[in-house]
């Protein structure tokens, strides 16, 4: 994935410097304010950093870090109880400042700094005068800094001062300035920095592509015969396709072209053309900009449901938070990179943005990887959640927050919708169904190509306010039992969705019996394995997927969650030390649980599943009852017990749970092999896999996610440290306290266990094994070379080495 995005970089480059000989004023120039931010906390101790940061995931965890004391209404609580864990339990709350040098060349005519989010309410000061700020954190907002840098080129001072009030989150959103910052520099005529728009429809046959811009400033007479021309180019740089614009009276420009047999971006085909904007003035260039795009159509229809490239298919897809765990909220590439690819690899082909506005990085990913989007933007409007949400701005910002949303992503073809909301507390009411449509309308006008949605929880209450058919896309979350009953009284003809399933688990953690349960609090503090745990308003994958296999008028669902993340940690909201959630498919680590196998078996289409679980390693249950599950799209399977047979059986599609599961629930436990053999639609053997019991741990097995991380000084390399016997089997019960030594080419930078009860620190070299497991988190340096990692256990001595190129 670095190499190509290394190759694609350097044909960019290689336009651009192509395109300078052409230039005749001062040149855009976009450069990346990452390295030699000063930060502080107290505005004494000052410490540097690079950016994106996140000031707080260091901890240390406590359970002071806004400690609310609240009844949380989405929980159905009544009574005002401690919540310790909410925010994640780490000190994020209160004031930070980041300083650092700016150089602009003298004579610079325009100079713009982009911020993707810094969280929260950041003010933007240069050589000691406020220039802007924004108050939403999760929001990318823009700065014109020209008034305030000095004109002779001397050195400027740039500051960020940030504040993180408390009770202003339900979930970790980490503290900084956690996104990209971007100086950009232009001569005194040039383009909007979101003013490109690329919008791709079919008219009479025919695969259009409709290109606007505009001009960042007001026009005088100075910009009499200005025009943009643009080229499209396919992903071997090659020009597909040409046109050009005249400015409009207002500063804008837009032309219509027909592009030829075009390649139709999709999750399973993500083709991305690139668009190459000159601004013209006597015919030659005096800016430019470029953006990559994808061809494809996108409508939602009583008929056909959703439908993408003319295709009806169904949603698989997930809600993902901001937070990289163990990276806390500072936004990575490769970080990223692991999760999409993760869940494309479980079959899922959507994520949600919740509760709020994505990073650039994240979309470009999903535009190159191929994974469409929900982007969302609140998780409340007028009315509060939390007692510093949304609401303390939503009068005077729900419209900026809007604009810079759509005006900044709106060129991503992964973007399939937008949500405006997430349970708004005021959907019931009559003002909640005209601040909807005023939404809607709102980003109508600014992306009319895309369709608007809103997480809903209450289906009579939706109905009754006229909320639900306000809605472009009705979206319920949960509520799954309602279906049926609300889809008659919905106008648009079908539902999604929105929010789905809220089952719990742990890796590598199971209790006997396997029943259901709802809202199950353990001792421990952790959730079965067995994924039959749920809360009081959610239900199992088994039940969202019987209405999306069954019923014609359901397009998809988005799970909650993908991954686990830090803070909202339900059932556990009032127990400590949890500090992060259970409801994800995959843990803090990036570890898969057994679920994620479950959504693999019924999603991922292109290639078959086995997978067993519990482990069989368990001492002192030798005779006891022991049920043993098989995850699988095969439909019957025999299981064996060292050798003996435990009968074959056959999924139920007449049941709940054995639809979509093979479940013997009788076996008793026997020190030994677990076996199973799985069955295809013919009855012919098509698979078997086998799991044994542990012995003694004898070795520390290091698996590097990829063989060589790039020496860009951000790239990261994933381990996963595995406790294993003198066969490799997994010691499932291991907690070996590991220290890690990281040399050469990189440095440490954190490790997780997925123990959401874990109070030791990411950032730490040391931390204790979970289920005989964590991964461990190296990040690379600016020059070649290779990482060694070392890791050791206190207990038993092991140690193990392994060597990480850096290219």
């Amino acid at each position: 994935m670095h190499s190509i995005n290394n190759n694609r970089m350097k044909k960019l480059v290689c336009m651009i410097m192509g395109l300078a000989a052409f230039v005749t004023a001062q040149a855009r120039q976009e450069v990346l304010l990452s390295d030699n931010w000063q930060f502080s906390r107290d505005g004494s101790r000052w410490e540097t950093v690079s950016v994106p940061h996140d000031w707080a995931i260091a901890g240390p965890f406590d359970k002071k870090w806004d400690l609310q004391v609240t009844a949380i209404k989405e929980n159905g609580e009544d009574v005002a109880t401690e919540h310790s864990g909410r925010s994640g339990a780490l000190p994020w709350i209160g004031k930070g400042t980041y300083r650092r040098s700016l150089s602009v060349p003298a004579g610079t005519e325009r100079a713009i700094l982009v911020s993707d989010g810094a969280m929260a309410s950041p003010k933007v000061y240069v050589n000691g005068q406020l220039a802007g700020g924004w108050e939403y954190g999760y929001n990318a907002f823009q700065v014109d800094i020209t008034p305030f840098i000095h004109s002779d080129g001397s050195v400027n001072q740039l500051e960020v001062r940030l504040t993180n009030l408390e009770e202003s989150n339900r979930w970790y959103p980490g503290a900084g300035i956690y996104r990209p910052v971007t100086l950009v520099t232009t001569g005194s005529t040039a383009f909007d920095q979101w003013g490109l728009c690329v919008r791709t429809f079919q008219y009479e046959g025919k695969t259009l592509v409709e290109v606007s811009n505009r001009l960042a400033t007001v026009c005088d007479r100075d910009c009499d015969g200005l025009a943009m021309e643009f080229d499209i180019t396919d992903a071997q740089g090659t020009v597909v396709k040409s046109g050009s614009s005249r400015m409009t009276g207002t500063g804008e420009f837009k032309d219509v072209v027909a592009v030829s047999d075009p390649h139709l971006w999709s999750p399973e085909s993500p083709y991305l053309y690139r668009l190459n904007a000159r601004l013209m003035k006597d015919g030659k260039v005096i800016d430019w900009q470029s953006t990559r795009f994808g061809i494809r159509t996108v409508t939602y229809t009583r008929e056909h449901g959703f439908q993408l490239n003319g295709v009806t298919r169904k949603f698989k897809g997930v809600c993902l938070h901001h937070d990289l765990g163990p990276l806390g909220a500072a936004v990575n590439k490769t970080a990223l990179i692991r999760q999409i690819k993760m869940m494309k690899a479980m079959g899922a082909d959507a994520i949600r943005t919740s509760h709020n506005m994505p990073s650039t990085w994240q979309m470009e990913i999903c535009d190159s990887l191929g994974m469409m989007v929900m982007a969302e933007s609140f998780d409340a409007w007028s009315d509060a959640k939390v007692r510093n949400g949304y609401n303390r701005l939503w009068n005077d910002w729900w419209k900026r927050d809007i604009a810079n949303l759509i005006r900044n992503h709106r060129n991503h073809p992964c973007i399939v919708m937008w949500s405006v909301g997430n349970e708004i507390p005021e959907q019931w009411k009559p003002e909640g169904a005209e601040r909807y449509k005023r939404l809607i309308e709102l980003c109508h006008r600014l992306d009319p190509t895309r369709p608007v949605t809103c997480g809903m929880d209450q289906p009579d209450a939706d109905l009754a306010s006229g909320f639900a058919q306000t809605a472009d896309v009705p979206g319920y979350n949960y509520r799954v039992q309602r279906y049926e009953e609300t889809f008659p009284k919905l106008p648009q003809g079908f539902l999604l969705g929105s929010e789905t399933a809220s089952t719990v688990s742990t890796r590598g953690h199971y209790y006997f019996p396997d029943s259901c349960n709802t809202n199950k609090e353990w001792p421990d503090g952790q959730c079965s394995g067995y994924d039959t745990e749920y809360c009081w308003w959610s239900n199992l994958p088994d039940d969202d997927w019987h209405m999306q296999d069954d019923m014609p008028w359901t397009i998809g669902e988005f799970v909650w969650t993908g991954y686990d993340y830090l803070g909202e940690p339900t059932p556990y909201d009032t127990y400590w030390p949890s500090r992060s959630s259970y409801f994800g498919i995959v843990d803090l680590a990036g570890l898969p649980k057994d679920r994620y196998w479950l959504y693999r078996s019924h999603w991922n289409t292109q290639e078959h599943t086995i997978h067993l679980l519990p482990h069989w390693t368990w001492p002192g249950r030798e005779g006891q009852v022991t049920p043993v599950y098989c995850y699988t799209d095969y439909p019957s399977a025999e299981l064996f017990v060292n050798g003996k047979s435990q009968g074959r059986i056959t999924k139920d599609a007449g049941t709940r749970l054995d639809r979509y599961r093979l479940r013997w629930r009788n076996v008793r436990y026997q020190p030994g092999e677990l076996k199973v053999v799985v069955y295809d639609e013919q009855g012919r053997k098509a698979g078997e896999q086998s799991i044994r019991t542990a012995g003694k741990p004898a070795r520390l097995v290091l698996e590097p996610e990829r063989k060589t991380i790039a020496a860009d000084g951000t790239d990261l390399a994933y381990v996963t440290v595995s406790m294993v016997d003198k066969n490799g089997t997994l010691c499932p019960d291991a907690d070996d306290q590991l220290t890690f030594s990281v040399t050469g080419a990189g440095q440490f930078k954190a490790a997780c266990n997925g123990d959401a009860t874990s109070l030791e620190s990411f950032t730490q070299p040391t931390m204790r094994l979970f289920h005989g497991q964590l991964v461990v988190i190296a990040q690379a340096g600016n020059k070649p070379g290779n990482i060694s990692l070392t890791v050791k256990s206190k207990k038993t001595g092991l140690r193990s080495t392994i060597t990480i190129p850096v290219q």
